[in-house]
């Protein structure tokens, strides 16, 4: 636990586990800002309506009706098969917009570059993400640049941010799972899933990770994989046009274990998934197993997980089915309150011989700086 200025900051408090979460806890005593009409608001001068704040670690915050995002990218290498850090940049931040069930409007790009780096490198770089931007169809429209003295950081630092607004899909998605029970909330969060409800994946888990570590290290798994790299947003469109949808997150730092535990903590309430239903590609798996890593803690940059009112189970899986990026999607699991006879908290995934396994929350991403 982080509670004085004794320690210092290591890998782990950015790799989005167990360590990540006590610097975030840290953070919200300084930030921990509330809405202005709140009768316990000390920040007079804070005018907005914060409908999701910092302190709900969502994948966006909404003020005012307005879904915004920040992300910060330090991948090594900066190339590799299937990406480069530019598409990364534009895809991971269009995403966390489109998981609040949000349409991303536009973005802006801060570059910190180190002194020497090559302008063939950038021009490369601002290219991949123009591609990504037209593929989401959403513009770069402010940003920042600077230029730093050799080893101040390494090579290139990339920041990007966006802004989304509500849009009918997401109404209608809201308006079909209250058909079938409550629903206080009016935007996708991870507070929302309750007993009962599916758990759905759009696709093959680990692409990303291993690809890039293989890449990086040199290791010959499969040389036909590739990172997952994509804009979620038409996905996400079509899916909550079917409606049925509670809570998503795109599965980024601590891959889907991460994710799970973080539905599970936050809307108080167990998670049991199966294995032989998790879609992962052989190559991983192998690759997972020789390097000793945990297949369920790598990070993707392509993949969603849904919280699916299970009346609406079927109906959004075979949407997905019918998108570009959800070929590959499965029903992993449920949200349930008892196992058994005991109530079930946490993740608990069924394995594939029929033991039960507990699925911790990682301490951070078994592959670093892959994001």
């Amino acid at each position: 636990m982080i509670d004085n200025d004794s320690g210092n900051i290591k890998l782990e408090h950015g790799a989005g586990g167990e360590e990540m979460h006590e610097l975030l806890k840290l953070m919200l005593r300084y930030f921990n800002f509330t809405n202005a009409n709140a009768s316990n608001n000390s920040n007079k001068w804070a005018k907005a309506v914060i409908d999701v704040p910092l302190k709900a670690l969502d994948d966006s915050a909404v003020v005012d009706n307005i879904v915004f995002t920040t992300d910060s990218h330090t991948v090594k290498p900066l190339f590799f098969p299937g990406g480069d850090i530019g598409s990364l940049s534009i895809a991971g931040t269009v995403n966390d917009i489109a998981v609040m069930g949000a349409e991303p409007l536009c973005l802006s790009v801060a570059f910190v570059i180190e002194e020497g780096f090559p302008i063939t490198d950038f021009e490369r770089l601002l290219e991949s993400m123009k591609k990504t931007c037209e593929d989401a169809e959403v513009a770069v429209v402010t940003g920042d640049t600077k230029v730093v003295e050799r080893g101040a950081v390494e090579r290139i630092i990339v920041n990007t941010s966006a802004i989304g607004r509500r849009t009918e899909a997401l109404e209608k998605n809201m308006e079909e799972v209250r058909r079938y029970r409550e629903l206080a909330g009016n935007w996708l969060i991870d507070s929302n899933l309750r007993d009962g409800d599916s758990i759905i994946v759009s696709g093959y888990l680990g692409d990303h990770g291993i690809a890039l570590l293989s890449f990086r290290e040199g290791f010959e798994f499969d040389t036909g994989l590739q990172s997952d790299i994509a804009p979620l947003n038409r996905t996400i469109h079509e899916v909550l046009n079917v409606g049925g949808v509670v809570a998503m997150k795109d599965l980024t730092r601590g891959g889907l274990a991460n994710s799970l535990n973080e539905f599970s903590l936050k809307s108080n309430v167990g998670i049991l998934i199966e294995e032989d239903k998790i879609p992962v590609r052989e190559s991983v798996r192998n690759a997972c197993e020789l390097l000793g890593i945990d297949q369920l803690e790598i990070g993707n940059e392509g993949k969603l997980v849904m919280g699916v009112v299970k009346e609406k189970a079927s109906d959004v899986l075979h949407a997905l089915w019918r998108t570009k990026h959800g070929k590959d999607a499965a029903i992993i699991g449920s949200a349930t309150e008892k196992l058994g006879a005991k109530k079930l908290k946490g993740v608990v995934m069924k394995t594939q011989v029929g033991g039960m396994r507990i699925v911790e929350t990682p301490i951070g991403d078994p592959v670093p700086r892959i994001c």
